[in-house]
């Protein structure tokens, strides 16, 4: 496992890092099978772990609690996510900020989702959902400062909206903003043209997320594919995105080299870019703890691969079936 600085945290992060919506709220996930995969993660090398309320109303911030009650003498980094009041993702820009992130709001789920981690403070706690024309609210700036001076947290970060990266950097340039976690990935690169060089020039920590496309670019799914209805994937690879996506997946697999698979090229292609602190994906089987952790110990692409995955850059805009 290789390890990276995320940003102005100074924190010495895996660029690997597990991710537990998947732990929660997805079909097919079990308790146990997942507290082991934590725990083989850890002994792997992974110490970032990212949650959210969200994640089972409390589940998922209660089973990285239980992990790290069992690995106390290990430093392990936590990072979760308030929930937005009005129940909405994503933030839009008629909601005013007052009814999505109110401070009490906030200190209520920062002191909940503490009580659930079992830590003093919470390394990282980011808002699920962010609108730039929040920015410049006072109540933003003084709902930060009260959660640090208050020690209920260490650092604070957004988590933006899909496909939207442009819309977090007014926040970043409040100086209130330590971290950023952003959806990239080979599909997913138009973070680079504006969200990144924002985050070098005010080293803001940068936590890729959804580095398989939902599970695409992993390169098992077909156009059979079918997800139970209460699973959020049976939404997203609906009718309207499937087709479409799977076109795409086939157009990639194609230039994956020998002895690599498309699922071992998309995550190394994100940590082939240094602007990246961490990578989250989940990851509830030993199998895929052992597959995803080889992929940071693998490296870099080389740069006529990179040069090659630039072209199926794919810009998109966010959709009802999308979020």
């Amino acid at each position: 496992m290789k390890y990276r600085k995320l940003g102005r945290t100074g924190f010495n992060v895996s660029d690997i890092a597990q991710g537990l919506w998947g732990m929660s709220g997805w079909s097919g996930s079990d308790d146990q099978e997942s507290l082991q995969a934590m725990q083989l993660a850890i002994e792997q090398g992974c110490n970032f772990f990212d949650t959210a309320w969200a994640y089972g109303e409390g589940k998922s911030d209660g089973l990285l609690g239980e992990i790290l009650s069992r690995n106390k003498g290990k430093r392990l980094y936590a990072a979760s996510k308030v929930p937005p009041m009005n129940g909405r993702w994503p933030a839009l820009p008629e909601y005013k900020y007052r009814e999505v992130f109110p401070t009490a709001h906030v200190i209520s789920y920062a002191e909940k989702i503490r009580e659930k981690l079992g830590t003093e403070s919470i390394d990282i706690l980011q808002f699920h959902v962010w609108h730039d024309g929040w920015a410049n609210e006072p109540e933003f700036r003084e709902t930060v400062e009260k959660l640090k001076s208050e020690k209920l947290i260490r650092f604070f970060g957004l988590s933006i909206n899909r496909w939207q990266p442009e819309n977090g950097i007014a926040a970043l340039r409040t100086g209130l903003v330590d971290t950023v976690q952003v959806i990239y990935n080979i599909f997913d690169q138009s973070p680079e043209d504006e969200l990144f060089p924002v985050c070098r020039e005010l080293n803001v920590g940068v936590i890729a997320r959804v580095p398989l496309d939902e599970g695409s670019l992993g390169g098992k799914m077909t156009r059979e594919t079918k997800f139970p209805a209460h699973d959020w994937r049976a939404k997203y690879f609906g009718p309207a995105n499937l087709e479409k996506t799977l076109t795409r997946v086939d157009e990639l697999k194609k230039i994956v080299p020998p002895g690599m698979t498309l699922a071992e090229m998309s995550l190394r292609f994100i940590l082939s870019n240094p602007d990246v602190g961490t990578t989250i994906i989940g990851m509830r089987k030993h199998a895929h703890v052992k597959e995803n952790i080889a992929g940071s110990d693998a490296g870099p692409l080389d740069k006529a691969l990179l040069q090659k995955l630039k072209a199926h850059r794919w810009d998109r805009v966010p959709q009802g079936w999308s979020d």
